[in-house]
């Protein structure tokens, strides 16, 4: 008899268990109980604290300009195009429908006043005219999308336009959408142009046009920055948005919420949860030098190698942070050129032998082809400070 009480109690024990963490389970999807998908991660360390269908395929609508804005940045920080530089609309580009900015054929407005049109008011027109001069035509500038894409390891996700104006076999996930939104926020002046909640645009002419921003939250949730807002028809009201509150940034997502009210009440849910429960704990900020690599028949025969982004290790509020080790592995028989940014090695920090984080470590600088004088110096071991 006693060994069927305590059986019985410890089947008790059990299912009480099993009944709190199905109600902390049903608890946690109340964040976006009115939304078809949603995700919830850490910017720094891409750790999810919370899921919803994540890999479900839906339209992202206007969502898709994060990626658009991604490959812009890239441009940018590669020298291809610059800020202050003029574009020239085409025709194909100023017929493009719904939010806009009106732009005119052969009107010229430069990279910056049209990336400020997409981040704030997210203008098709001045999405396909960046495109465009990127690419050469938008059809290319898409292959670039889908080809980064695939760089960034997304298998949910595919485009068919820059705008996300609604087409067939075009789509996306809430995981998705924050990765690329976590791969955007490496260019961390973007939130200069999403955080603004108005602008102005033709100032200084009598076609001024207010620019209002589509993401409200960047003006009644604080430390709210950016990013991108979506709505059509068959998406419904969807929002990728990040937050930085206390050191630490999240990315919040929802595809498919009923109203914009509900979108907005979804992603403040989710902001709060993810404050009040974690905190980020940073170790390097992006760019701080961890070691030398040796390079190959380099102009340098040493190149630092610096973190390529933000370092930093999450916990539960509360939790010690103690016992971290740290890893540096550079990659072996590195060789002229090197592109400054160009990624050769990794850092791994663990806690008791489980990695924790890894984050990449990139070139500082270039490192061109040595000249045949500084080979023949070498190989003859008359060495200067610059060898």
């Amino acid at each position: 008899m006693k060994k069927v009480v305590t059986v019985f109690v410890a089947l008790c024990l059990i299912l009480s268990l099993y009944s709190g963490a199905a109600f902390a389970e049903e608890k946690k999807t109340e964040l976006a109980e009115d939304s078809k998908s949603a995700i919830l991660i850490e910017r720094d360390t891409g750790t999810v604290l919370y899921e919803k269908n994540k890999d479900e395929k839906y339209s992202p609508a206007s969502m898709t300009k994060i990626m658009t804005m991604l490959l812009i940045m890239e441009a940018i920080d590669s020298g291809k195009i610059k800020m202050d530089e003029k574009v020239t609309t085409s025709e194909y580009a100023a017929s493009m429908g719904g939010s806009q900015i009106f732009l005119e054929p052969g009107e010229e407005m430069t990279v910056e006043e049209l990336l400020l049109a997409m981040a704030i008011g997210s203008a098709n027109d001045a999405s396909v005219a960046l495109a465009e001069k990127i690419a050469g035509s938008e059809e290319a500038f898409v292959d670039m999308m889908n080809e980064r894409t695939k760089e960034l390891g997304l298998k949910n996700t595919h485009f068919k336009n820059t705008t996300g104006l609604p087409i067939e076999d075009h789509y996306s996930t809430a995981h998705d959408m924050a990765i690329m939104a976590k791969e955007l926020l490496k260019h961390e002046e973007i939130t200069n142009f999403t955080k603004n909640y108005e602008a102005y645009l033709r100032e200084d002419t009598d076609n001024k046009f207010w620019l209002v921003n589509t993401n409200k939250l960047v003006k009644f949730y604080p430390g709210v920055d950016g990013l991108k807002t979506g709505y059509t028809s068959e998406a419904k009201y969807c929002l990728t948005a990040t937050a930085k509150k206390d050191g630490m940034r999240v990315i919040a997502v929802v595809f498919g919420a009923p109203t914009s009210k509900s979108r907005n009440a979804q992603i403040t849910k989710m902001l709060d949860y993810s404050f009040s429960q974690y905190a980020t704990h940073p170790l390097y900020e992006k760019g701080k030098a961890i070691e030398k690599a040796k390079v190959s028949k380099g102009s340098k025969k040493y190149i630092e190698a610096v973190t390529g982004e933000n370092a930093s290790v999450l916990t539960k509020k509360g939790e010690k942070l103690d016992k971290l080790t740290e890893e540096i592995e550079l990659n072996e028989h590195l060789k002229a050129p090197i592109k400054k940014g160009e990624q050769i090695g990794v850092l791994k920090v663990k806690k008791e032998g489980k990695e924790l984080i890894e984050v990449p470590l990139v070139a500082k600088e270039n490192v061109e082809r040595a000249s045949w004088w500084q080979l023949y110096k070498r190989s003859f071991g008359l060495f200067t400070k610059t060898d």
